[in-house]
């Protein structure tokens, strides 16, 4: 109770998100804080690596990249609200953000998917694609699935409860279908360009493409691993009245599977690309750590 006291009292009124009853609940509270750093460690380097290097922002592979990663570091930022106060978002909500914050992961949902349409373009259509996807053309594409995003969150959060919640259960539909074309279209993806690369001539360009291609391949994979659990959770909740609740987005296994994405993702960008790896060394870590520069 004394503890109980002193964390409302510490926290402005919002507890804690676990009680330290048990050893589980500072293993939790331990991971989220870990969790969260590491994201914006990973992500936000990503993101300054990007800007800090010109070459990087003219192409429109990175443009994707960038708008991802900056997501992924703002969802960094809210696990140490999410994770580490008692928080429920959703419906019935406790403690929340209006969904704001959990609403950051479906930006990254749609750049993923435009992100796939960007490359099988760029690989199976490059007439096509150097006439008419230009970087402005990238960049508002960019932008509208961050102007999407907020305006559906704006609708949810001005309409009455039950129309609101009959608008989060169809854009949770709506993401399924979205799922459903990113399985396709990753597929279609590898089989076709595999086809594609292996016609074209050795060059810096081809190297580029299969670069991309991999990167995309696997960050939608890991996509898809850590985000459809959730996914069907939810719908299992909303639709047929099952699923399995908890305690708050702490504990909530599937939510913190589905924000693990802003770990993958930008690891995977790291791993997948040099001329990225080069930068974040030479815009980020080779200033905190010269040594690292050298080597």
């Amino acid at each position: 109770m004394l503890l109980s006291n002193i964390t409302d009292s510490m926290t402005g009124g919002v507890p804690l998100s676990v009680n330290f009853d048990s050893p589980e609940d500072y293993f939790i509270f331990i991971f989220q804080i870990l969790f969260a750093t590491t994201t914006v460690l990973l992500a936000g380097t990503v993101v300054i690596g990007i800007l800090a290097t010109r070459a990087l922002r003219l192409q429109n592979r990175f443009i994707f990249m960038l708008n991802t990663s900056i997501c992924d570091t703002l969802v960094g930022f809210s696990v140490y609200y999410l994770g580490l106060f008692d928080v429920q978002e959703g419906y019935p909500s406790r403690n929340g953000t209006y969904n704001i914050l959990p609403s950051l992961l479906g930006v990254n949902i749609l750049t993923f998917l435009f992100a796939q349409f960007d490359r099988y373009f760029a690989v199976c259509h490059p007439f096509i694609y150097s006439r008419f996807i230009t970087r402005q053309f990238v960049i508002g594409i960019n932008i509208y699935c961050w102007v999407y995003n907020f305006a559906h969150l704006l609708a949810r959060n001005v309409l009455p409860l039950s129309k609101a919640i009959q608008l989060y259960v169809f854009s949770i539909v709506f993401f399924q279908l979205i799922v459903l074309a990113k399985v396709v279209m990753t597929i279609k993806l590898y089989v076709v360009a595999r086809y594609q690369l292996e016609r074209d001539p050795p060059s810096a360009d081809k190297d580029s493409k299969k670069e991309s291609l991999r990167i995309i391949i696997f960050v939608v994979i890991s996509f898809l691993v850590l985000w459809c659990p959730s996914f069907v959770n939810i719908v299992i909740r909303f639709v047929v009245g099952g699923g399995l609740t908890f305690r708050n987005e702490a504990t909530n296994i599937f939510a913190i599977m589905a924000r693990l994405n802003a770990v993958c993702t930008p690891s995977v960008y790291i791993w997948g690309s040099p001329a990225l790896r080069e930068a974040t060394v030479r815009a980020v870590w080779g200033r905190v750590c010269p040594r690292c520069k050298i080597m």
